[in-house]
C-alpha cells in the first residue's frame, strides 16, 4: 500500500480533505501594513511566501498530474485528488491575501500574480517542461518537505503561536499548516510509487537545502527596498537577526538533512497527534475556522 506510513493503522483519515475556505482579510477592522505587529522582516517574509505559494501550488499540482494516469493505487488515487484539491485552494485563498497586500503597498507580490495563460506561466511551465518529468515531481516532494517542516514549527511552538499580528492571516497560515501535515508526503509517495530513483531524490533536496534560505532572503530584502515605509535599516537589522536566531528560521536545515538520508519517508517524522490536536482546534465541534468553510 502506497499510504503514509504514519496514517496506517491509525484513527486518522488517509485522505487529504478539501475544504474550501473563505477568509476575510481587511475585515472588520483594515489590515496593518506590518501586519506581524510592527516586525518589518516578518512581515515581508509571509508577504514574499504568499506571494508565491499560488504560482508555486500550480506547478506542484501539475507535476503530480503527469503521473496520476498512472497511478494504479486506489488509497494513493484518492490521496493525489485529496492533495490536488487542498493545493488549489491554498492557491485560490493565498491570491486573495496577495490582493490586499497589493493593495496595501506590497509591490514585489505583484511579480508572483498572474492567471492562466499569462505569459510568466508560460515561461514557467517551458522551464518545467525542458527537465524531466521525475525532477519536476522530486523538486515537488522536497518543497513539500520544506513547507510540512514549517509547518509542524507553526502548529507546534507557542512562542510562534503568541507572535502578535493580522488574526486573520494567522487564521490561513495555521490553516494552510494543518493542510501541509495532512498532505506531507503524498507527492513523495507518488514519486516512489512511479520509481524515481533516490539519487535524483536527494540530489534535488540537496540543491534546495542551499539555495532555499539564500533566494528566500533575497526576496525580502527585495520586498523591503520596494516598500518605503519599510525603510528603517537599524530596526531591519535588530529584526533580522531576531528573526535567525527566533523559532521560525533557527536550526530548520539541520531539520531538513534526514530527508536526504537513504531510505527517509517524511512519515518518519511523526505529526499525528498535533495533527489531530489542531483538527479540533479549527474545525472541531466549537472549530475556530468552521465560518470560514464556504
Amino acid at each position: 500500500m502506497a499510504i503514509g506510513r504514519n496514517n496506517a493503522g491509525t484513527t486518522l483519515d488517509p485522505y487529504p480533505k478539501v475544504r474550501r475556505m473563505r477568509f476575510r482579510f481587511g475585515q472588520p477592522e483594515p489590515m496593518a501594513h506590518h501586519f506581524v505587529q510592527d516586525d518589518i522582516p516578518l512581515t515581508h517574509l509571509i508577504a514574499v511566501l504568499s506571494g508565491v505559494f499560488p504560482p508555486g501550488e500550480e506547478s506542484f499540482i501539475r507535476s503530480v498530474r503527469k503521473f496520476s494516469g498512472e497511478i494504479t493505487d486506489p488509497v494513493l488515487k484518492k490521496r493525489v485528488a485529496g492533495f490536488i484539491g487542498q493545493e488549489a485552494v491554498h492557491g485560490q485563498q493565498h491570491r486573495a491575501l496577495n490582493d490586499q497586500l497589493i493593495h496595501n503597498g506590497f509591490p514585489i507580490v505583484r511579480l508572483f500574480t498572474f492567471g492562466p495563460g499569462a505569459l510568466r506561466e508560460k515561461g514557467v511551465i517551458m522551464v518545467e517542461n525542458l527537465v524531466p518529468r521525475q525532477v519536476h515531481l522530486a523538486f515537488t516532494a522536497a518543497a513539500e518537505h520544506y513547507t510540512a517542516t514549517l509547518a509542524k514549527r507553526v502548529l507546534g511552538t507557542q512562542e510562534i503561536q503568541d507572535i502578535p499580528g493580522d488574526p486573520e492571516v494567522w487564521n490561513l497560515l495555521n490553516w494552510h499548516a494543518f493542510e501541509e501535515l495532512e498532505h506531507k508526503s503524498v507527492a513523495f509517495d507518488v514519486f516512489r510509487d512511479r520509481g524515481g530513483p533516490e539519487a535524483v531524490r536527494i540530489g534535488v533536496m540537496a540543491g534546495m537545502y542551499y539555495l532555499t534560505i539564500p533566494a528566500v532572503s533575497l526576496g525580502i530584502v527585495a520586498s523591503i527596498l520596494s516598500d518605503p515605509r519599510s525603510w528603517r535599516p537599524f530596526k531591519v537589522a535588530r529584526q533580522s537577526v531576531a528573526l535567525v536566531r527566533g523559532p521560525i528560521v533557527r536550526g530548520l536545515l539541520k531539520e531538513m538533512r534526514p530527508y536526504m538520508r537513504p531510505g527517509f519517508h517524511p512519515d518518519d517524522i511523526d505529526t499525528d497527534e498535533l495533527l489531530e490536536q489542531w483538527r479540533q482546534e479549527l474545525f472541531g465541534a466549537d472549530g475556530e475556522l468552521l465560518d470560514r468553510i464556504g
